[in-house]
């Protein structure tokens, strides 16, 4: 994995040269088909992904409704990520979305040892993680609070 490419995903656009390479060395190219599941809802995740090119549809099954899309994640994305902060099971689902998807996977093992290994390194990757998370939570928040204002509307 060239190291340039990973400097444009914000995730690890902090990250020094050093730190790069270091990330790059660990990292997988993996393409993921039309319709292929990437993961689903309940499995364990030994893995994070990052979008290299194409789209990726985070979703949930809805019992009497079907799949409910959650996101569309662009290019530059990360997803799999609370496989990274805790062992519990995968909270949706991740397919290709309107054709395949180029993937950079990290094994989560992998990245843990790195991250422990390299403090700096850690923080900064960390830090990133966290302001990405705290925008999904208020995208998250707003859309709550649009579907409550739609629902009281309708009493």
């Amino acid at each position: 994995m060239d190291p340039a490419q990973l400097k444009k995903i914000p995730l690890f656009a902090n990250l020094t040269a050093d730190h790069l390479q270091k990330v790059a060395n660990i990292a997988a190219q993996k393409q993921a088909r039309a319709n292929e599941k990437i993961f689903h809802e309940g499995e364990i995740g030994t893995e994070m992904y990052l979008i290299g090119s194409g789209k990726v549809r985070i979703s949930k099954m809805v019992p009497g409704v079907g799949e409910e899309a959650l996101a569309i994640l662009r290019e530059g994305a990360f997803f799999g990520e609370m496989a990274l902060l805790d062992d519990t099971p995968r909270s949706a689902h991740a397919f290709p979305h309107e054709g395949g998807a180029r993937l950079i996977e990290f094994r989560v093992r992998e990245l843990r040892e790195l991250m422990g290994r390299d403090t700096p390194l850690a923080c900064k990757m960390l830090w990133a993680l966290c302001r990405t998370l705290a925008a999904r939570l208020r995208d998250t928040n707003d859309r709550f609070q649009s579907l409550f204002i739609m629902t009281s509307s309708f009493q």
